[in-house]
């Protein structure tokens, strides 16, 4: 009796210990997250509901295309996937604006997107408010000029910066080259937009 009844508190404390591990692991996993898309935040006078980081920058989730849940590309929501419920939370999209967008997907590029946008949200700059949460990232080795410039935060200059390096390998290149000219939360800001396709 005295063996079982320590050996079963033993096995409460492993597991007390187990979870334990876990818990810290996720909140230092929650902290990553928080410091890799403050600079975001800090974009939008509000911000949207949290979207989980599930989705590598530069891919979809195909199982979210085809169930209707968003895929997310970092905390960005993805314009081919993202729920009409999840689009009227950016700050600056209206439900009809949330409407042409669905209408039109699939989209190819951020162009197109900016266009289906663009008959409901006619002003540039209150686009671009859209584009600080919904976003699909673009390629650095062929992203035209345009669909650089839909980039908040991204004027003529730092257009020419991105484009001034190309071929890019990887996204370290990247941040590296970009790293020149504004500081690692911008560059981090920055990267939530941009992906290598290879």
């Amino acid at each position: 009796m005295i063996r079982t009844r320590s050996s079963h508190i033993a096995r409460r404390a492993a597991g007390a210990t187990m979870i334990l591990v876990a818990a810290a692991c996720s909140s230092g996993s929650d902290e990553a997250a928080r410091t890799d898309t403050a600079a975001a935040g800090a974009a939008s006078a509000t911000s949207a509901p949290n979207m989980p980081a599930t989705t590598p920058a530069g891919s979809l989730d195909s199982a979210a295309a085809t169930t209707g849940t968003a895929a997310t590309s970092g905390a960005m929501l993805d314009p081919n996937a993202a729920t009409k419920d999840q689009l009227t939370a950016v700050p600056g999209m209206t439900a009809a604006a949330a409407d042409a967008l669905i209408a039109g997907r699939p989209y190819q590029d951020m162009v197109a997107v900016d266009k289906a946008l663009a008959g409901s949200i006619a002003s540039a700059d209150a686009r671009k408010q859209v584009y600080a949460k919904l976003w699909k990232p673009i390629d650095l080795n062929s992203a035209k000029g345009e669909e650089i410039l839909l980039i908040p935060g991204v004027g003529a200059r730092m257009r020419h910066e991105f484009e001034e390096y190309r071929p890019y390998k990887n996204i370290e290149q990247f941040r590296r080259e970009i790293g020149k000219y504004v500081d690692k939360d911008e560059v981090a800001r920055l990267e939530q937009y941009v992906t290598v396709k290879q």
